[in-house]
């Protein structure tokens, strides 16, 4: 058993004074085929030989990092290394001991066309270039039944409007016990895409053959009129057949083109709102609309809108007539997901106290919208309601109060204690409100200013800033922050998934859910809010101008935080253990 163990690392040690041989052999390239479809794995076969030089001096020298290889990173311009392996044999010629090295690298090509695999070096041999033409489509032994994977790419509507809600149905139909797997997210610059929910896992039959499925959902908002054209959606993994055999997945798909219209020249509303439905509710008033002076009265008006987020969804109008004083508390924004799309809500909150007896009329409130499902300007509306206010018993009592007179009995002291009692009290309950109100708020911003110094003082998550890939992909999120461009959520989910790694993020409310970030939350929300803001030009930008600056310290400030929550994201894996046979 020994002897065993300790053969291989003698063979190991052998190879690894290669570098001392007397000279090089031949290299040899070998792919094993000049013409593939561009969903289809070249398998390259690189051969190469070198002369032994066996001492004491050298023969324990071993060190992994120092195995030889040819550098095939030269090929990376045209292909993707997808795995690669080597062996080695020793033999004899003429008394001369020559180990022959032999590495087998699988390479998925990145375009179509004819592609060049370069001349590639082994210590002082060189290979020759070879060509491999790459076609479209999909091989002929493949279709059909023989399709080992492929990716499906659906869309519900072949057109929609600037900011209309577009869903995008993803499906991965693969067979056998898959190993590994990757399915990239839609992306576009001009695009807000958001994820609906959990990816679906089930089975399917395609042509006769039971595949597995894996379906994503995804709501894509179009900021910009012209034509939408999304990068392909693209799959690579490694599925292990029924007899051992590992065989390499690889496929992409395209969606078609989708045409955005611009903003209708016949639309009258001041903030553009294309919605499947859109409904506007009120509660709290009184059924007869009769109120006395000093009554308080709570007011809720609901704005709720079918394929819209919440950030684009106008304040609601806060007139009030002359002798009605309105107190209104935060708007509360709210937004849903499912698979059918986003549901947004709006609600505003408001106590209303007339001051003045009399007719006092709520105005009329008005919001138009775009009914994407007919096409056509709606309105909804809330009617304007007249309110009958009449005088308090208290403010009766002293505004009734006679001069003195004949026949006029005067005034007792103990009415004029009555009337200044009822103004008291009720002066008295709104101090005490307005007093209650102000220690909110007072704790409220000691809460805050002691959150701001414990993040402060939560040391820098230096790991995650040596990363390279984090690093560009930090400085690629904080240049379109600073522009306010549309394709900044989604950089954020790239980066936050290298920032805090083994969360699989896939929308922003994941990582919140997880990472606690208020300043940042809140200043993505802005952007957002901007991007769907009410004053938009003809080519689709805002005509605001956007400042990024806040964002940006609030990116920074998430990047040096600490993560310490110990939820997990809650995310199924790609494929979980159910799916393997």
């Amino acid at each position: 058993m020994v002897k065993r163990m300790i053969l291989p690392a003698i063979w190991l040690a052998v190879l690894m004074v290669f570098g001392h041989g007397a000279h090089a052999g031949e290299l040899s390239v070998e792919p094993d085929r000049t013409r593939l479809y561009e969903g289809e794995v070249l398998t390259l076969t690189v051969k190469g030989s070198t002369e032994i030089d066996i001492s004491l001096s050298n023969l324990f020298d071993f060190d992994l990092s120092n195995l030889p290889s040819p550098d095939i990173e030269k090929v990376e311009g045209d292909f993707e290394i997808l795995a690669r392996n080597q062996r080695y044999s020793i033999r004899t010629v003429n008394s001369d001991m020559v180990g022959e090295i032999t590495w087998t690298y699988q390479l998925a090509p990145r375009s179509t066309g004819k592609l060049t695999i370069p001349p590639l070096s082994f210590k002082d041999s060189k290979s020759k270039p070879v060509t491999i033409e790459v076609v479209d489509g999909t091989p002929p032994d493949q279709a059909g039944p023989n399709r080992g994977s492929f990716i499906e790419l659906t869309a519900d509507k072949a057109e929609v409007y600037v900011q209309e809600q577009l869903i995008l149905t993803v499906r991965l139909f693969f067979r056998g016990n898959l190993i590994r797997g990757e399915l990239s997210d839609p992306q576009h610059p001009n695009a807000i895409i958001e994820s609906l929910g959990k990816q679906r896992e089930y089975s399917s039959d395609r042509d006769g053959v039971r595949y597995r499925v894996v379906e994503r959902r995804y709501a894509l908002f179009p900021q910009k009129p012209g034509v939408m054209n999304l990068p392909p959606i693209r799959f690579e993994g490694q599925a292990r057949d029924a007899d051992g055999s590992l065989r390499f997945l690889r496929d992409s798909a395209s969606l078609f083109e989708v045409p955005v219209k611009d903003v209708p020249a016949e639309f009258s509303g001041s903030t553009w709102l294309p919605a499947a439905s859109l409904t506007l509710r009120e509660a709290g008033m009184p059924p007869t609309l009769n109120l006395k002076t000093g009554d308080n009265l709570t007011r809720t008006l609901s704005l709720q809108a079918t394929g819209l987020p919440s950030e684009a969804l106008p304040p609601l109008p806060d007139s009030m007539p002359d002798g009605l004083r309105r107190y209104p508390e935060e708007p509360q924004r709210n937004t849903s997901v499912g698979p059918d799309g986003i549901v947004s809500t709006l609600t505003q909150t408001s106590a209303l106290v007339p001051v003045e007896s009399g007719k006092l009329t709520l105005p009329a409130v008005r919001i138009p919208w775009w009914d994407t499902e007919s096409d056509s300007e709606r309105v909804a509306v809330i009617p304007a309601q007249t309110l009958n206010v009449t005088a308090s018993e208290a403010a009766t009592a002293v505004a009734g109060t006679p001069a003195g007179g004949q026949g006029s009995p005067p005034a007792t002291g103990g009415e004029d204690r009555h009337g200044s009692t009822g103004a008291a009290t009720n002066n008295t309950f709104w101090q005490w409100v307005s007093l209650a109100l102000a220690g909110i708020w007072i704790l409220t911003m000691l809460a805050w200013w002691r959150t701001r110094r414990m993040t402060a003082d939560t040391p820098a998550n230096t790991d995650s800033e040596e990363s390279g890939n984090e690093r560009d992909a930090f400085e690629q999120m904080l240049n379109s922050a600073k522009d306010g461009r549309a394709s900044t959520p989604g950089l954020f989910v790239h980066w936050s998934n290298l920032h805090w790694p083994g969360h699989d993020f896939r929308s922003a409310g994941d990582v919140f859910r997880v990472v606690s970030a208020p300043d940042l939350d809140k200043e993505l929300n802005a952007l957002q809010a901007h991007l769907f803001s009410r004053d938009r030009s003809g080519d689709g930008n805002n005509s605001e101008q956007w400042d990024g600056e806040q964002l940006v310290t609030a990116l920074r400030h998430a990047r040096q935080q600490r993560n310490r929550s110990n939820q997990e994201s809650g995310l199924p894996p790609l494929y979980p253990n159910s799916l393997s046979v």
